[in-house]
């Protein structure tokens, strides 16, 4: 999980663009997609293989950010007759267009991941697909892949379907319109059932000992010529639309788990170092955390409205560190299946058009639940699709990383020598004056060096900037 969410809005955007073209020459990151691919995605849309099952009736909406256009998912909530809900959840078929072998299949493989800079995204496959004819945008019949998971009245699994279908969404939504419906009592019955549903899995998780993150959005805006920072807090429902998207990454684990043949997203439990670490720097910056007091339940209570809260949600993000994809077949279902973070089995299924390993997860779940071996290419992509994802994954990571190096650079460059509230969040072992502070306001994380006898690993300390340098990307505090 990105340590955080980034966007650059306004004139910030000017001066950045510069640097970050830079950064995507520096990190060998794509910048177009090579004929044959164009040429590969241009017969595909000319001639996709479309499902037969019409499911164009079931009035559909997909709820993403006002700008987004690459739709992976869309929704239909509705009661059952007896008592409690069926989830119909499409899914953008993106094995419809792209064939195994071929030139958008090699160059996805390439890519792994679609990359997010804040000023722009570097897709996974090319846009006429990804922002077109795949995206389930309203008012065009696509291809999906259409879950139905029916619950019962606590919100429990009861039955699990998954079909290719034709899909049309009725409604782009987006998480401010959807929140301010559900509450103004508004919302049409299919949608106001997100909260329903939403809380009804939400307290489930609490009951399994899972976790959900709600990481506040960093936001930087240029004002009168200086960048502020700002942070835009969660709202419920994005946390109710991540359970959907929870509940069915849940059900296909399990029928992946259960045919013998899958991918899942794998996290061990954390280490009791990092949970100790993360005791501390709660210390420093007061966020009561009492000894017999569980991790997941202090998470929970957490606000991210608040500065202090927030920065703490922030340094959550190194307990999910260690999650990866493990593959299997022929019936071998290894010994770690479980997500630590979702206390159960759970893989991606859910994001085609931005992650490679989801096309494949819905080919194997389409293969279970019909009784069928999954597709050889399927087969033979699995033992190197973990090592693929990993990489591709790790590449993310340095892009998030980079670029928030580089924003918060920007954010303080004219502000060197000013002093600073912060917290000692770690200390190298070998060098105890060299380490990280994390800073109360604005939330920063950056290097730290000094100190007479090392660093006050988890004590609040003032701290003076000592470098901002946006064109290499580093921030630097010293101890005042």
């Amino acid at each position: 999980m990105p340590r955080r969410h980034l966007r650059v809005t306004g004139a910030a955007e000017a001066p950045l663009g510069g640097a970050l073209r830079e950064l995507r020459t520096k990190l060998d990151v794509p910048e177009g997609f090579p004929a044959d691919v164009i040429a590969d995605a241009e017969q595909a849309l000319a001639a996709p293989t479309l499902p037969a099952h019409d499911a164009t009736d079931i009035p559909l909406f997909t709820i993403d950010p006002p700008t987004s256009v690459d739709l992976d998912q869309a929704m239909h909530l509705s009661r059952r007759n007896g008592g409690g809900f069926r989830v119909r959840y499409a899914i953008a078929d993106v094995a419809a267009y792209v064939t195994p072998g071929g030139p958008l299949d090699t160059e996805a493989h390439r890519r792994v991941t679609t990359l997010y800079f804040p000023d722009e995204k570097v897709p996974l496959h090319p846009t006429a697909l990804s922002e077109g004819a795949a995206s389930l945008l309203p008012g065009q019949d696509c291809p999906a892949v259409l879950w139905t998971v029916d619950l019962d009245g606590e919100g429990r699994t009861l039955s699990t379907d998954v079909r290719r279908a034709l899909v049309r969404s009725r409604a782009k939504l987006d998480y401010d319109g959807v929140q301010q419906a559900i509450d103004a009592g508004t919302a049409e019955e299919s949608l106001a059932l997100l909260a329903d549903i939403g809380r009804l899995r939400e307290g489930l998780e609490v009951e399994r000992g899972g976790i959900s993150l709600n990481v506040p959005e960093q936001e930087i805006v240029e004002r009168n010529g200086t960048y502020e920072l700002g942070f835009r807090a969660p709202l419920p429902a994005d946390g109710w639309n991540a359970q959907i998207s929870l509940l069915t990454g849940m059900a296909a684990a399990e029928l992946m788990i259960q045919a013998g043949a899958g991918i899942l997203r794998t996290l061990p439990t954390a280490p009791d170092g990092a949970v100790g670490r993360l005791r501390r720097t709660a210390k420093a910056l007061d966020v009561d955390w009492p000894h017999h007091v569980p991790y997941a339940e202090l998470v929970r209570s957490l606000d991210p409205r608040l500065p202090h809260h927030a920065a703490f949600l922030q340094e959550c993000t190194t307990l999910l560190r260690g999650a990866g994809y493990t593959a299997f077949s022929g019936g071998h279902v290894p010994e770690l299946i479980t997500h630590a973070a979702v206390a159960a089995p759970y893989a991606h299924c859910t994001a085609p058009l931005r992650r490679l390993v989801d096309r494949y997860a819905s080919e194997l779940c389409l293969a279970a639940i019909a009784g069928d071996e999954p597709p050889e290419w399927v087969l033979a992509a699995l033992p190197e699709l973990p090592k693929e994802m990993a990489d591709g994954t790790r590449r993310a990571n340095t892009v998030e990383r980079e670029c928030v190096d580089l924003v918060e650079a920007a954010l303080l460059k004219d502000r060197v020598g000013e002093l600073f509230d912060g917290v000692v969040v770690d200390v190298q072992e070998r060098e105890p004056t060299v380490g990280t502070v994390q800073l109360t306001d604005p939330a920063i994380v950056a290097r730290i060096e000094g100190g007479i006898g090392g660093l006050p690993l988890g004590e609040r300390l003032r701290v003076r900037l000592t470098q901002a340098d946006p064109g290499s990307a580093k921030v630097q505090f010293a101890p005042a």
